[in-house]
């Protein structure tokens, strides 16, 4: 998984955002979708072992405002 990195309050936000898009647009799809799932696992097992989000026994549910 990945590490964490502890910003400076001096350093500007702007250039926080620059280095993480760096980061992430040199990243090949396969680390992208790996680091995603690394992250799925983290939450879950934070959550206790539960995902955070569970099916609803409905299905696909596609719906659109009333006007």
């Amino acid at each position: 998984m990945g590490k964490v990195k502890i910003y400076d309050t001096s350093v500007p936000r702007s250039q926080i955002v620059a280095e993480r898009e760096a980061e992430y647009l040199s990243q090949s799809p396969q680390e992208k979708l790996s680091r995603l799932f690394a992250l799925i696992r983290l939450s879950v097992k934070m959550n206790g072992g539960n995902p955070l989000k569970q099916p609803q026994g409905k299905g696909l549910v596609i719906s659109r405002k009333n006007k």
